[in-house]
């Protein structure tokens, strides 16, 4: 063993220096491209998260993002582009939800039941997402917002309708296609009405309450 008795003793830090050491607050770290974008969705989507949130502005978003509004418009050329990334996202994991069900079902009445499910699953689960989904969020905003949302329950119906089609033709029904688009219309007012009301309850109301009895009356 080497003899250390000679070897110069360590020096103790000066605490000055180490508690201004711990106290430096740590560099901020520069998003990845990409990241910024998702921060802004993720964070519009939290502020429509709030009960009776008013028409939120770009102000306002930057404000909590701690940055400028020029920060905002080097991601979105506007604001409205910002609404059509919320939308994106639903129409995305919608369809994608449904489009697994549809592969792993073969019923096409549970095709139609579990598709309802997912739907308003989704929307529970991502409360902001809801008044988007509703249009609440968009009043004031460009229209043609509020136009995309209706074409997405449009898509949303003509997907029932296949299925109650195809239902309809399983059990032999004498007008198949008129059975279809009334069940697919009232299956998609359904998902509206139930939306609505989770939205207008400040989320407190449940849009998946007593779902199984509602799809039974609903789907044959």
């Amino acid at each position: 063993m080497p003899d250390t008795s000679d070897a110069p003793a360590a020096c103790a830090p000066d605490p000055e220096t180490a508690v201004a050491a711990v106290a430096e607050p740590a560099p901020r770290r520069r998003p990845k491209p990409g990241e910024r974008r998702l921060q802004i969705l993720r964070t519009l989507a939290q502020m429509l998260e709030r009960p009776g949130a008013e028409r939120i502005t770009t102000a306002a978003l930057a404000a909590r993002l701690e940055v400028s509004e020029a920060a905002l418009y080097r991601h979105f050329a506007s604001k409205a582009q910002m609404f059509e990334g919320l939308i994106e996202f639903v129409e995305s994991s919608i369809f994608g939800l449904v489009n697994q069900i549809c592969e792993r079902e073969d019923d096409p009445r549970v095709q139609a039941a579990r598709s309802v499910v997912v739907l308003l699953q989704f929307a529970e689960r991502n409360p902001g997402m809801t008044r988007v989904m509703v249009g609440d969020a968009l009043v004031l905003e460009d229209p043609r917002l509020t136009q995309r949302m209706n074409q997405f329950f449009d898509r949303i119906e003509s997907q029932l309708r296949q299925l109650m089609r195809r239902a309809a033709d399983a059990r032999g029904s004498v007008e198949p296609t008129v059975e279809a688009a009334a069940q697919a219309s009232a299956l998609t007012s359904f998902c509206i009405g139930r939306l609505q009301r989770f939205a207008r309850t400040d989320f407190r109301r449940s849009p998946v309450e007593q779902i199984d009895l509602a799809l039974q009356m609903m789907i044959h």
